[in-house]
């Protein structure tokens, strides 16, 4: 009888064991988050590849998943079938014209081109100039004239465990820079979501770097309308607010500088470009907005 109770005694330590290792258990990036990642670089990307249109294209204007595609490319120029093609997309600045932050714009401006990441395909016949291909994954979809690369598997780092978060860090002392867009301009950003920063290669950024993202309190560098020292003070009245409708105010000036920054959350590294990186949020506390900062764990 004791034998039993010591042996399920270690099956139910073990048992926790494996739960708490589930827990804590690390898993990496999936081929959706590399492949449909995007990327803001300055360096020339190849234009001479491009795709022509593909079947239906009497009634269709966009590309899906399982449907046919040709490619201005055929076996004269080294297009062999089985081979896998990347399709991506130029992206222009916002179309709203408005700057979630200050200097958006200007520094989008000096990392250069947005790209986009559109999809995936496998060509299934080849003829002499034109490659007719099947689309395996997409992205976003697919239109005449985008640009077509030979297709490059991503490596996917694995993730911490969240565990591993420290929401009090003290500044690393490493590079520093800030969220400046995210995939189709996306301001707001939670767990799973892509984003860039202004930190590439150029600055010793690797795939597989994390970004712990962070904000000082009392900055207004938003577009959204902010009372002026709202964190202080409201709007920089003591009297009217701090006194008259008992909000609360600090008899000190206090402001961004000399007040702990709140920790938000933190990213993996997916890709890199010369002066930005692209960046998978791997968690966060609470949202998080282009304009806010960054800095390599």
């Amino acid at each position: 009888m004791r034998g039993k109770i010591v042996l399920a005694g270690l099956i139910l330590s073990l048992s926790g064991v494996a739960v708490k290792a589930q827990q804590v258990k690390v898993r990496a990036p999936s081929a959706n988050d590399l492949d449909c990642s995007g990327i803001v670089t300055s360096e020339a990307v190849p234009r001479d590849t491009f795709l022509i249109t593909g079947e239906g294209s009497n009634y269709k204007i966009t590309f899906w998943q399982g449907d046919i595609v040709y490619i201005n490319k055929g076996s004269k120029q080294g297009v062999k079938v089985d081979d896998q093609f990347s399709a991506i997309r130029a992206v222009t600045p916002d179309p709203t014209e408005i700057e979630w932050s200050k200097w958006q714009f200007s520094i989008l401006k000096r990392l250069g081109t947005l790209w986009e990441d559109e999809g995936r395909m496998r060509v299934i016949v080849v003829q002499p100039d034109v490659s007719i291909a099947k689309i395996e994954r997409t992205c976003n979809y697919l239109q005449r004239g985008d640009i077509v690369m030979p297709y490059a598997e991503r490596s996917a780092p694995p993730l911490k465990a969240d565990d591993h978060f420290d929401r009090f860090a003290p500044p690393s002392g490493k590079p520093a820079a800030m969220v400046i867009a995210g995939k189709d301009f996306q301001v707001t950003f939670g767990a799973n979501d892509t984003m860039y920063v202004n930190l590439g290669s150029a600055q010793g950024v690797k795939v597989g770097d994390y970004f712990r993202v962070f904000r000082y309190q009392g900055t207004e560098h938003e577009t959204a309308y902010q009372t002026r020292r709202f964190a202080f003070d409201a709007d920089g009245s003591v009297a009217f607010y701090g006194r008259k409708y008992g909000f609360g105010s600090v008899p000190l000036r206090y402001k961004w500088d000399n007040v702990p920054r709140e920790i938000v959350g933190e990213g993996l590294v997916v890709r890199t470009a010369p002066n930005s990186s692209t960046v998978l949020v791997t968690f966060t506390l609470r949202e998080f907005y282009a304009g806010d900062y960054v800095e390599l764990e």
